[in-house]
């Protein structure tokens, strides 16, 4: 998966040649998920890179994922080639861990509008005069 721009800062400067090494060179191109991603794949997951992933039809897009989540951490032990699909899931708990942490803070920081929104089902609030305005 690529590296969000934000995130750089925290993996090392070699991290591409860490990332392939662990990938390419000990997992051979192949996922080396286990079942770590919640999924029993009776062994070990079959997805190669390059190839047609054999249940999404994608293309297989080999990943390095880190076992604790932190991209500080690069030791052989904390990391697996992983499917995109086996990271996405390994990595899922984590994700809505932190979209969490992020509604929070933004909700009590007062930035994010959807949290303005009205209930589904209930009639959309009247425009105030000036935005009624605004609009035509």
């Amino acid at each position: 998966m690529p590296v969000r721009p934000e995130n750089k800062i925290r993996y090392p400067a070699d991290w591409r040649a860490i990332s392939d090494r662990i990938r390419f060179d000990r997992a051979g191109g192949r996922c080396e998920c286990v079942g770590e991603c919640g999924e029993d794949h009776g062994g070990r997951c079959v997805q190669r890179h390059g190839l047609e992933h054999t249940e999404t039809g994608s293309r297989v897009v080999l990943t390095t994922a880190h076992r604790d989540h932190q991209p500080e951490h690069c030791d052989e032990t904390n990391l697996f080639a992983a499917c995109q699909k086996c990271h996405l899931r390994y990595d899922a708990d984590h994700h809505r861990a932190n979209a969490a942490r992020t509604r929070e803070a933004r909700r009590t920081a007062g930035m994010d509008p959807l949290f303005e929104l009205a209930p589904l089902g209930s009639p959309a609030p009247a425009l105030q005069d000036h935005e009624a305005e605004e609009m035509s």
